[in-house]
């Protein structure tokens, strides 16, 4: 019994397509049809109710693949895609110069058959694109160091990028073309292929003999196999309406267990060879490469029909373990693709940080704006070392740069546009200040003209600078005025030493009698002896300027002294005084209430006095270094001394009445 081909079809969604065999049939038409009666049933078939509508599809034969020989998940990265599939023919174009690849462009563009020549325009795109862009590069940072402004620049193409755009819209044209033919086309094999289901509909339902209507139905499946691709939209429910009625056709004409038997081995032959073609993709170096070929693989298995059941199983896993692979490997690649972009996204951000830095930085002289652009050109060129971060992020940190840069410039443009205004102006400033000067250089009002002296040249020091031919100039006259007036202000106050030397020797006899000084007896007295040391001191003039701090900080030191003996000597006399009434008090037999009244009224101001010292120790902390806060801190000092020593007579006074 002759063997005709089987019949394939492709199956969405990565369904395995339907396979039929059929043995030709002879001319005694009673016998085949005793053969095709016998109780053969397909493995698994699925019985078609004869309640469902033709046109509709059935329940899910046999045929189909099972839910776990759906195609695995491909990493797939258009992006990453796009520059693997230039690597792959990049020998051909590395080293080439813009010309060779223009010339090379016009030469391929001239097939009309886009899709043969897509990659190799792709390859040479991507390489004319990178050796464009560096030269546009180079010419927009010379035109920059040239002095050019940014918002007039406009690049002028060469030679070889005219042709190669022209020779780039050759091909855009072709493929629109094709494009147009292809929807055209696919349009026809729908309508074609719709024609065929109407065709195979009738075939079911026709009363002719069984020789003729597998012989037509043959031939249907022939002509469906010669048409080519239908839109996509379509595909789906064009497949599965074609499979159901695939189905009810072997329902009507059941074919023999031997014959599908022969076929699933054939079809399992070819599996097994699709199996080898896939594990030797684990050994091909573009990633690229082998992932189409596994594509084209596994629309190849889509199309060969079942194996047999006990060998299901395992061909698939076959299959599936080097798609896994395959994956596996492809994520890894493009893994370490992703880690190198991500680093150097983040070399790019800190270039970006840095340029900033200079874009926020002020610089008001000519010589610091040169220094800081050659820092940012310096960052220029750093920044082209870098490999590329992903596409998305590598166009916005690029454009973070780029906007960071332009800033600068402009900043810097406009600095040298304002720069002769401002030193005119500063010069004319300057020349006030030498009026004011000369007006003061003879005044012997020294105290009032050295204050205006010193505010006027701090003024001078925050005016910028001037024209280059005036700087000497009016420098030389502002300090030749003030040069006049501090020599003579310094020859006026020469004769005024030795009186403050003298005044530093009364001074110094008046902090050793303070530190000698005998308490007198009563405090009256005391206060009255410190306060005639005090006036003394006053009465005396200037001391020399040096050590004005230090002579003033031990007087200080010497009168604190004597008060805290005073305020020691009368702490001990209340401490006595207290100990004499606790006494009498314990005379008394009738006075415990008193007495323990007086205990708690001790304990409880012991504790607010503690209190009190640790918020003022407490905020003494907060003061800064400076001199306002520095007088501050001793006035605290002060308190919490005195605290302090209250503290030491209640807590005597606790003891006293506590023994």
């Amino acid at each position: 019994m002759e063997n005709k081909e089987q019949s394939t079809q492709n199956s969405p969604m990565g369904m395995e397509s339907v396979t039929t065999s059929m043995p030709a049939i002879d001319g005694n038409e009673k016998q085949m049809i005793e053969m095709l009666n016998q109780p053969t049933i397909l493995p698994n078939a699925v019985k078609v109710e004869s309640k469902t509508k033709v046109g509709q599809p059935s329940a899910a034969p046999e045929d189909r693949v099972p839910e776990d020989e759906i195609l695995p998940e491909i990493v797939n990265d258009e992006e990453l895609e796009e520059d693997e599939e230039a690597e792959d023919v990049e020998l051909e174009v590395e080293g080439k110069t813009k010309e060779e690849l223009a010339a090379m462009l016009e030469e391929i563009v001239q097939e009309p058959d886009v899709m043969k020549i897509k990659d190799q325009v792709t390859a040479i795109r991507v390489h004319f694109m990178k050796l464009n862009k560096e030269d546009m590069d180079k010419e927009f940072e010379s035109f920059l160091e040239d002095g050019g402004d940014k918002d007039t620049y406009q690049h002028v193409m060469d030679d070889a990028e005219r042709r190669f755009n022209a020779a780039f819209g050759i091909f855009k044209a072709n493929r629109a073309k094709q494009n147009e033919l292809i929807d055209a086309q696919k349009a026809e094999n729908l309508a074609q292929k719709n024609a065929i289901l109407e065709e195979l509909k009738q075939l079911i339902a026709s009363e002719d003999t069984l020789k003729k209507t597998y012989d037509d139905f043959r031939a249907l499946q022939e002509k469906w196999k010669t048409i080519g691709q239908v839109p996509a939209t379509e595909n789906a429910n064009l497949w599965n309406t074609y499979h159901f009625l695939v189905e009810k056709f072997f329902d009507k004409v059941n074919i023999n267990r031997e014959l599908r038997d022969l076929d699933m081995k054939k079809n399992l032959d070819a599996k097994i060879l699709l199996c080898e073609k896939a594990e030797e993709l684990l050994d091909e170096k573009s990633m690229s490469k082998a992932f189409k070929a596994l594509q084209k693989l596994h629309e190849e298995w889509k199309e060969i029909g079942p194996v047999p059941q006990d060998k299901k199983d395992e061909i698939w896993e076959r299959f599936k373990s080097a798609t896994d692979k395959i994956n596996a490997i492809r994520r890894e690649h493009y893994s370490k693709i992703q880690e190198e972009q991500n680093a150097n996204l983040e070399t790019k951000t800190a270039l970006c940080e840095k340029a900033e830095e200079l874009l926020n930085e002020e610089f008001n002289s000519i010589s610091l704006w040169q220094k800081k652009s050659t820092e940012l050109s310096e960052l220029f060129k750093l920044w082209k070392t870098v490999g590329p971060a992903a596409k998305k992020q590598n166009e916005e940190i690029w454009t973070r740069f780029k906007g960071a840069m332009d800033a600068f410039f402009a900043k810097k443009k406009d600095f040298f546009a304002n720069l002769k205004d401002k030193q005119t102006e500063n010069l004319e400033r300057k020349i006030n200040l030498c009026i004011e000067a000369e007006a003061l250089q003879d005044s012997t009002e020294w105290k009032k003209a050295t204050d205006r002296f010193k505010k006027i040249q701090e003024e001078w020091k925050t005016i910028g600078p001037v024209p280059k031919r005036h700087a000497d100039k009016v420098w030389k006259r502002f300090r030749a005025a003030c040069d006049k007036f501090f020599g003579r202000k310094a020859e006026h106050f020469s004769g005024l030493k030795d009186e403050e030397a003298a005044n530093l020797t009364a001074k110094q006899a008046i902090i050793d009698a303070l530190k000698s000084f005998e308490l007198k007896p009563t405090r009256a007295e005391n206060m009255e002896a410190i306060k005639a040391l005090q006036k003394q001191w006053i009465e005396i003039g200037h001391v020399p300027m040096k050590v004005k701090d230090t002579i003033n900080a031990e007087y200080r030191k010497a009168v604190d002294a004597i008060f805290d003996k005073m305020r020691s000597n009368q702490n001990e006399i209340s401490t006595n005084e207290f100990r004499e009434m606790v006494e009498g008090l314990r005379e008394d037999p009738e006075s415990s209430d008193k007495m323990r009244r007086e205990r708690t009224t001790l304990a409880n101001r012991i504790q607010k006095l503690r209190d009190e010292i640790a918020v003022l120790e407490n905020n003494i902390g907060f003061f800064s270094n400076s001199k306002n806060s520095e007088l501050m801190r001793a006035e605290y000092e002060k308190k919490i001394n005195k605290a302090k020593s209250d503290l030491k007579v209640l807590e005597a006074k606790l003891k006293i009445i506590s023994e």
